[in-house]
């Protein structure tokens, strides 16, 4: 036995992988089960010309693999700390191959059933391995060798995947019979008319399927033959790496080496026979490492050495009435942690045992739901009550045994349709998604059913109808994750065997240098596919819908329910079944939707009951999350979570974020998220019980919503009354309905936050973290974690302690101070607030419910009485310093967006209102924003302006605040608008009566103001955001070099229909169709950024219930422009906020500080603020000292080299009329945009041509992008085109943004030509002073719309030119290092 002992090297599962099989380069690079588009890395960060950049050498590119822990890289210095920032080369971005455009065929299933779409054809062929059924899955390879829809590489590993099952069943069930057909089908469908060369896998499999079998002179035939086909040289080499895979055993190879004693056998390969000889790896206990397989015995439970924190029971938490399924659910769920005795700590176990409690805990609720349900019924069946009182829980038994019943029915007729000769559409269907329900049971696709349909009817509101198509695909997608998590459990315990003894051969050959060169020699050589694992493969959404809708109409056929009504005539109850639900068509938005519509009696019943849906993911965990090393490992033990969240169809972030990963680029963004995991935390029990107090009273109190409001409801009026009076009384009653359902919604949510929190109460336990595109970190558990509401974070404590110190019983005042909402003063002045209100704070924290309540005065009152809470106690010793703290003392950025931004531009002024400078008291942007609508006010008052009349006095920092905060993320000016006009409606509800004009034009009009002022005060950020915006604009209208070579070979790629010279309109839609670059940056820790937005294409699937049309997501979807420019400038600031607070995690974590953070709030022991204080000032110091926006053009200048963009110019200007002369003077007819762009394509290569004639051609060329080279680009249109903006605003300013939509466009006129800028402004308030009074409806009537007319349009040209990018706006004089002094900066 050997034993891995700590400090050898432990290769991670990717490095592994690549020693023991050759990895492909192909076409594509989706990450999904398509092989003809799954890519080496190699090919994915910028190995080849068409991925990444210019540049022919590489030896600066970092590694391809993850480097496990004890390895070092040249890329990343060992030396250098984890929170230092790694050198950023930004003209060797990671690429992404452009997906192919090509046609894979789809063409009708054929008479056995078998599809004729690629990807069906792979999914089937994968559930039919899966479920064994190898004789569908014979006929799915037949299919492809027909279609020759695969390279011959990709189709030999699927032969490799359907003779590996064939072996296993072979070794099973052992017969002559069976191994001749695997001869036969090697002999025939491979080397036959299959014309496929079989590699050392193929060959591996078909020896041993001779081995099992064969005997004497057939076995060395049989071997003979095999080995035949191999290199005689390199063949024992070659097959000796299958040893790995479990392909060949040592005592197989030695008997190949006896049938065929001329193969040689290298020394290396000899002593690895011997090694592999030796046995399993003894090095680790259940996955865990060998430090931790020895643990004292004394750590263990011990009843007579811990005792009950509280010396008494914690009294349940009330329920909401009636709530059975959802709050049940998350109680069985829980139940685990009533065996544990009260105050005591799982974290007191060995870590083993901590880690088997962990495991128990993420299994998820489907088993425990049917036992419940089960129980339920039983139960009430023993009472005799189960028709009389029927209750949800035994109706969903009832359910569950008739779907369960139905779906055997199904699974039966799926047999059936397999094997009939002719077969219907519907057995086609069967065919088509039999194998896929077939990898799970009745009983549990019937509970995930019924789990997922309760679930959608509690989310979207029980008495809604759900639409169909939405529907089928949530319950599908829980069936698919269902089966997908059933299958790496049964796969796991394998692969850790597996994986264990991979590790030990490989450090063996670690030594063994010759055959490490050989074997990598062979991987550049002789490229295969990489198949993913079967819990790694998506469904096809064709397989997905028709899944759903057979659960889906399963569930309507067998679920009923029981109405009971009393007989008006008797008075005796009379009942009826009737189905819980029912197939309905609805009109929306003028189309016929199908829809689910349930029952009314059901719907009385869901009313009551909350969301049924608490699975592991939900939970915090008991043990130090795993640490992150793959895309889908890390965070939780046994349930697999994504590294980035991803919704539906986002393909492009989940190939960019595993190209870092493989590079190595990730490191950084791992162990950062790492850092947050480890956070060990704790239910401060001083508050939970306050909490579960005023909750169990039923009250209102703090943000908890009262069990049962009294919201009142204005009386009926007359009927003979005025009908506006009436209509007035029924919105009324509407809105006192929807608050009152509102707050039963969010009673329901905080009822499950407190149970899990009761349920914790004793426990350390911890939040697994992953992120989002953009990089920012989120916890895993939806409930429970610190970025929840104020009850949430003012529940949790720190589990480890710290002794405040004078400085953290400083900094515990000023939080104090913060939390109670006195935070716009001076450190000292918030300081002295807290010692001022001590007796208050006391008062708090004795009686908190029965005294002055103090802290329920407070802005966030949770967070307050867990303040005062610590404070009391700090204060109850003698020296108040020596109090060990366990509370989070937050310290939260002055509007953080601002700071970057202004840090990005330069601005010293804005710098200051965001406290980037040192200061005595703390800048507040807020106010000086609405200092600067004061001033503009006042100037237009002279002037005699009605609006300014109107506002004199009214412009307060809460009127602003929400514009512009919200302004650098991106808000538009009806956004904007839409804010204004709530802050003015809830301060001044009479304004408009008093004034006599709408309230939506005085918004307008502040609106204006406040992006006068901002463009003033952060004028660098401002043009930085503009400057943003172009490029983004340009990017998402260009054409890659890879689509540029295929127009030019194949002109009818671009599909523009034969009319399009009649209307220039349809040959503008099919080039914007061909937009398919999205926006890809890369952040300061080397984590590439791809913006998720496309316009998706819709298909129409054929199921059992309609025909229903659904996305279909695609990375050669067209991008969304308009989404991609909105959200640009945005997520740019936010991925850099991500990058600050990552960095901030590690140097903390270095200093060895405990941290957590909610975005730009971070958070540590009162103690180390000072310290936290130091690390993330220079964090925000190190990434703001280099030219971020500068590499973000360098490395767009890389990403997208060789592109062309549709630009815009005016037919009025020079340069438009020399583009209408050029394009009038050709002889025969008027180019279209394809020709030229074929001309501009030709002409660029040829400049590019090493041949001096072919340049001298190119220079001769005239070409719109040639006559726009010699004006230069004063003629040329922005690409942020005002109809763009989102077009959300009411009717009554439908005029209004006629302006509104060009403002964006003129801040930078703003900001360069203050006469301008007022102009504009005058403009604007003219036009609205034209509106005051206006008749809205007229004017819509009258046909005036907000587009330009169709003759201002057609006044633009468009032509193509290189994808170039603007230059840099220049920076302000900000020196970011003054940052180091600023007590404000983060406070």
């Amino acid at each position: 036995m050997f034993v891995v002992r700590s400090g050898l090297v432990r290769q991670t599962a990717p490095a592994r992988r690549l020693l023991l099989r050759p990895i492909t380069t192909c076409s594509g690079s989706s990450p999904d089960a398509r092989p003809w588009r799954r890519k080496d890395y190699r090919a994915l960060v910028g190995f080849e010309r068409n991925l990444a950049t210019a540049q022919d050498s590489h030896s600066s590119t970092p590694f391809e693999t993850p480097l496990p822990p004890g390895m070092s890289s040249p890329y990343l210095n060992a030396e250098r700390p984890l929170y230092e920032l790694r050198p950023l080369d930004a003209t060797s971005p990671i690429m992404v191959e452009d997906p192919q455009e090509i046609e894979l065929p789809k063409t009708r299933a054929n008479s056995q059933g078998i599809p004729g779409d690629v990807e069906e054809l792979l999914s089937v062929f994968n559930a039919c391995i899966q479920v064994g059924r190898l004789n569908r899955a014979s006929l799915v390879l037949k299919r492809f060798a027909t279609l020759k829809a695969l390279p011959p590489q990709h189709l030999m590993q699927l032969h490799n995947r359907y003779l590996q099952a064939r072996i296993a069943q072979l070794e099973t069930e052992p017969g002559v019979d069976n191994a001749e057909e695997i001869h036969r089908w090697f002999e025939s469908q491979i080397v036959g008319k299959g014309g496929l060369t079989p590699d050392p896998q193929t060959i591996a499999y078909m020896i041993k399927a001779a081995l099992l079998t064969a005997h004497d002179k057939k076995r060395t035939k049989l071997i003979t033959r095999y080995v035949s086909l191999m290199p005689q040289q390199t063949a024992m080499e070659a097959l000796a790496w299958e040893l790995d895979d479990e392909v060949l055993s040592a005592e197989d190879l030695a008997s190949i080496s006896e049938i065929c004693p001329d193969l040689v056998v290298p020394e290396d390969i000899s002593t690895l026979f011997d090694a592999a000889q030796v046995g399993e790896v003894d090095a680790d206990i259940d996955g865990l490492p060998v430090e931790m397989e020895e643990i004292s015995s004394q750590e263990r439970w011990n009843s007579s050495s811990v005792s009950s924190s509280s010396g008494s029971s914690v009294p349940p938490v009330l329920p909401t009435p009636q709530k059975g399924v959802g709050l049940e659910t998350l109680r069985q769920s829980l139940s685990l942690f009533d065996d544990i005795p009260e105050g005591r700590d799982i974290a007191s176990l060995p870590l083993r045992e901590r880690r088997e409690v962990q495991a128990r805990l993420e299994k998820d609720c489907v088993d425990a739901a049917i036992t419940r349900w089960r129980d339920e019924n039983e139960s009430l069946n023993k009472l005799g009550l189960n028709s009389a009182l029927p209750t949800l829980g035994s109706k969903l038994s009832e359910w569950h045994s008739e779907l369960e019943r139905y779906l055997e029915k199904e699974f039966d007729m799926i047999a059936e349709a397999e094997l009939a000769e002719k077969k219907s559409l519907d057995d086609t269907s069967r065919c088509l998604y039999g194998p896929h329900m077939m990898q799970s049971t009745p009983s549990r696709l019937a509970a995930v059913t019924i789990l997922s349909v309760l679930s959608q009817l509690s989310m979207m509101g029980a008495g809604r109808p759900l639409p169909l198509a939405h529907l089928v695909t949530a319950v599908a997608r829980v069936a698919e994750e269902d089966i997908r998590t059933k299958l790496m459990a049964e796969a796991m315990p394998a692969l850790k065997k597996k994986q264990d003894q991979k590790e030990t051969k490989l450090l063996l050959r670690q030594s063994l240098s010759k055959a490490k060169k050989r074997k990598e020699a062979a991987a550049s050589a002789e490229q295969a596919y990489l198949p993913m694992e079967p819990w790694e493969r998506t469904w096809p959404v064709t397989v997905r819908t028709k899944v759903g809708a057979v659960l889906v109409m399963g569930l309507m056929e067998s679920a009923k329910i029981t109405i009971v009504r009393e007989h008006p005539e008797t008075k005796e109850l009379v009942s009826q079944s009737q189905p819980a639900f029912s197939h309905t068509i609805q009109l929306k938005k003028g189309k016929k939707v199908g829809a689910l519509l349930p029952n009314k009696a059901l719907v009385d019943l869901l009313r009551k009951e909350p969301r049924a849906e608490v699975l592991a993911r939900h939970l915090p965990m008991v043990v130090e999350p795993e640490p992150w090393t793959k895309f889908d490992k890390g965070g939780f033990l046994e349930h697999s979570s994504p590294f980035v969240r991803l919704k539906g169809g986002e393909r492009d972030q989940k190939i960019y974020a595993e190209a870092a990963i493989a590079r190595g680029d990730m490191e950084q963004m791992f162990r950062g998220l790492d850092v947050l995991g480890k956070t060990a935390w704790k239910i401060n029990r001083a508050v939970f019980d306050v909490m579960l107090e005023a909750w169990n009273s039923g009250k209102e109190l703090a943000n908890f919503p009262p069990l049962n409001p009294e919201i009142p409801v204005p009386p009926e009026p007359e009927s003979t009354d005025d009908p506006m009076k009436r209509r007035a009384w029924i919105r009324a009653v509407k809105a006192a309905e929807n608050d009152k359902s509102g707050m039963h919604s969010v009673r329901c949510f905080m009822n499950f936050q407190l149970e899990i929190a009761r349920a914790f109460r004793d426990q350390t336990f911890y939040f697994p973290h992953n992120i989002d595109f953009r990089g920012r970190a989120y916890p895993i558990p939806t409930y429970l974690n610190h970025m929840g509401a104020d009850h949430m974070r003012g529940v949790l404590l720190f589990a480890k302690g710290k002794e405040l110190g004078e400085s953290g019983l400083r900094w515990l005042k000023v939080h104090t101070s913060n939390v109670f909402g006195f935070d716009k003063a001076s450190l000292q002045e918030r300081e002295d607030f807290t010692t001022q209100n001590l007796e208050n704070i006391f008062d708090s924290a004795e009686n908190p419910l029965g005294g002055k309540r103090w802290w329920l005065t407070a802005e966030d009152p949770w967070q307050c009485l867990a303040a005062c809470f610590e404070l009391k106690a700090a204060y109850s010793l003698p020296d108040p310093t020596k109090y060990v703290s366990y509370l989070p003392v937050h310290q939260d950025g002055t509007c953080n967006g601002l700071q970057h931004y202004a840090a990005l531009g330069g601005d010293t002024w804005g710098a200051q209102q965001v406290n980037l400078l040192p200061g005595e008291r703390p800048a507040d942007v807020y106010s000086a924003v609405a200092d600067l609508v004061k001033e503009g006010i006042a100037k237009d008052l002279k002037l005699g302006n009605e609006f300014a009349k109107a506002l004199d006095g009214k412009i307060t920092r809460k009127v602003v605040k929400q514009t512009v905060m919200t302004n650098v993320y991106g808000v538009t000016f009806v956004g904007a608008k839409k804010q204004v006009l709530k802050q003015l409606d809830a301060l001044y509800p009479e304004l408009s009566a008093q004034c006599g004009i709408d309230t939506m034009l005085l918004a307008s009009y502040i609106a204006t103001k406040i992006f006068g002022g901002l463009s003033t005060m952060f004028r660098g950020a401002h043009d930085i955001q503009t400057w943003l915006g172009e490029v983004g604009g340009r990017v998402c209208r260009s054409l890659t070099p890879e689509q540029l070579d295929r127009i030019a070979q194949d002109p009818s790629c671009m599909r523009i229909n034969k009319s399009s010279r009649k209307n220039p309109a349809t040959e503008t839609e099919e080039l914007t169709s061909m937009f398919r670059s999205t926006l890809v940056w890369t952040t300061p820790l080397r984590m590439p950024v791809c913006q998720p937005y496309r316009s998706s294409s819709t298909r129409t699937v054929t199921t059992c219930l309609q025909n229903l049309i659904l996305t279909d997501d695609s990375r050669t979807d067209p991008v969304n422009r308009r989404k991609q420019l909105q959200a640009f400038p945005p997520n740019f600031i936010h991925s850099l906020d991500a990058s600050h607070m990552m960095l901030s995690a590690l140097e903390c974590h270095a200093h060895g500080l405990t941290f957590a953070a909610v975005h730009d709030s971070f958070w540590t022991h009162a103690a180390d603020v000072d310290v936290m204080n130091d690390a993330l000032r220079d964090a925000f110091i190190r990434m703001h000292s280099e030219d971020i926006v500068g590499r973000l053009k360098a490395e767009f200048e890389t990403r997208y080299r060789g592109c062309l963009y549709l630009a815009k110019t005016t037919a009025k200007s020079e340069l438009g009329k020399q583009i209408t002369a050029l394009r009038k003077a050709k002889q025969n007819k008027t180019p279209g945009l394809k020709e030229e762009l074929l001309q501009e394509k030709l002409r660029q290569d040829l400049l590019r041509s090493a041949d001096p004639e072919e340049v001298k051609r190119g220079k001769e060329m005239i070409t719109p992008a040639s006559l726009f080279e010699v004006i230069g680009e004063e003629d040329l249109m922005t690409s942020i085109e005002p109809e763009e903006e989102a077009e959300e605003a009411p009717a009554i300013a439908a005029e209004v943004d006629d302006l509104d939509g060009g403002l964006d466009s003129l801040e930078d006129a703003e900001v360069k030509e203050p006469s301008l800028a007022e102009t504009i402004q005058e403009k604007h308030t003219t036009r609205l002073r034209e509106l005051q009074g206006s008749n809205y409806f007229k004017m819509e009537l009258e046909g005036k719309q907000r587009k330009p007319p169709a003759r201002a349009r057609a006044a633009e040209l468009s032509f193509w030119l290189p994808l170039t990018f603007p230059a840099l706006p220049k920076k302000g004089d900000f020196d970011v290092k003054q940052l180091k002094k600023s007590k404000y900066f983060f406070s």
